[in-house]
């Protein structure tokens, strides 16, 4: 009985009105504005290295654990930049051809990007501060 009225409760706090939009995430952060994934090496040069802003692409793979840990962790710290560096995501599996053309040997490997050049590089699990500080580095705060 208390279940169905908590069950209840729940329901009659739920939104009305027309479903979301089909496609569009349910509630999207700050973090999924900031981060995108890489479709291909044209999406590549057009939002990574061309881009006005500073980027850090997050090479990793779906079977890699440390990368499982490190990309959440990641994508929060450059969230917190609030739109001053975005973040790309390129499952090296996916795109063996921009992982062989930035000398990715194991994932994760994290590049900072300036201006389409790599100026500073990390690979492996880093903590919150050392992430921090690898992204303040590269925004120049």
């Amino acid at each position: 009985m208390a279940q169905r009225l908590a069950l209840r409760r729940l329901l009659s706090l739920a939104p009305r009105g027309p479903p979301a939009t089909p496609g569009r995430a349910f509630g999207t952060s700050a973090g999924r504005r900031s981060t995108f994934n890489v479709q291909d090496g044209s999406d590549f040069q057009d939002r990574v290295v061309n881009s006005p802003k500073p980027v850090v692409v997050d090479f990793h793979a779906q079977w890699c654990g440390p990368c499982k840990i490190l990309g959440p962790r990641l994508e929060k710290m450059v969230a917190k930049q609030e739109g001053k560096v975005v973040m790309a995501k390129v499952d090296i599996d996916d795109h063996t051809d921009l992982a062989i053309e930035y000398e990715v040997s194991a994932v994760p490997t994290v590049l900072a990007m300036k201006n389409g050049d790599v100026v500073d590089k990390f690979v492996g699990i880093k903590d919150e501060d050392q992430l921090e500080a690898f992204l303040k580095k590269l925004i120049g705060a």
